[in-house]
């Protein structure tokens, strides 16, 4: 990369924190993103606003705490990015595709072509919930020693920090992955639209009784991933969000149907 595609690549990189705990962690994560050459800190619900601490640890970097917004949820701080990769220690039932953090980096500085990109940090001692696992596109571990493999947040940060800037930089020796990541161009599906998506097919299954009694958590797990791995664009969901409102109009009709029938 030239300076200039660089520089434009590190501006649509964000790092999210969710749930901080500790004031001081936000700080502490800010100084790692700086000391990088990134600059977009984004905070969901922290527990305790930036404080004295927040600018203690920051030391140097309190211009990213001061202008990192703040929202109430992971799903509007993310709405417009283009790829979401969330950072988790652990397995959970959310199966996200697993990267290796050379890797997530590469597909991250990738994905930037076609606009923000996320790296979605959860609480120091619990991580991300499984609701906030299922709106990333895929999942990066930092392989610590398994015997001692607790990292504080803002070693996590600093981990993949340094990853992106050696993406950026051309000093890595990760091979570009093609496939999954969200392709540069200007039509790609934002997240908002996704999940717009996403809430009109899990209507759109129980109108259509889909599920059949079952619980409908297990499919729509499964469905996310399908359609997350399709790296659709927006006329995609246009298209598929048709498909499901004329789904939705028959099922109703046939609901009326059903109950005039009935009635008569």
């Amino acid at each position: 990369m030239n300076a200039s595609s660089t520089s434009a690549a590190a501006e649509r990189l964000r790092i999210v924190l969710v749930g901080t705990q500790h004031p001081g962690n936000i700080g502490s994560a800010a100084r790692a993103m700086k000391t990088m050459g990134l600059s977009k800190l984004v905070l969901v619900a922290p527990e305790k606003a930036p404080d004295r601490d927040t600018h203690a640890m920051a030391a140097g970097a309190d211009d990213l705490v001061e202008s990192a917004p703040v929202f109430a949820t992971l799903a509007e701080a993310v709405a417009d990015c283009r790829w979401v990769l969330g950072a988790t220690a652990r397995n959970r039932r959310i199966q996200l595709e697993p990267l290796h953090p050379r890797d997530a980096a590469v597909r991250a500085v990738q994905a930037t072509a076609s606009g923000p990109v996320a790296l979605v940090f959860g609480r120091e001692r619990t991580g991300l919930d499984n609701d906030e696992l299922q709106l990333c596109h895929a999942a990066v571990h930092i392989p610590s020693d398994p015997a001692f493999s607790s990292l504080n947040l803002a070693a996590a940060v600093q981990v993949l920090s340094y990853e992106l800037r050696c993406v950026l930089l051309g000093d890595t020796d990760a091979t570009p992955v093609e496939g999954r990541t969200p392709p540069p161009a200007e039509g790609v599906a934002s997240h908002a639209e996704l999940e717009g998506l996403f809430g009109q097919l899990a209507e759109t299954l129980e109108q259509i009784d889909f599920h059949k009694g079952r619980a409908p958590d297990s499919a729509m797990r499964k469905l996310r991933r399908l359609y997350l791995r399709a790296n659709l664009d927006s006329a995609d969901v246009r298209l598929l969000r048709g498909v499901l409102a004329d789904a939705q109009r028959m099922a109703r009709l046939a609901a009326q149907a059903s109950v005039a029938g009935k009635i008569g």
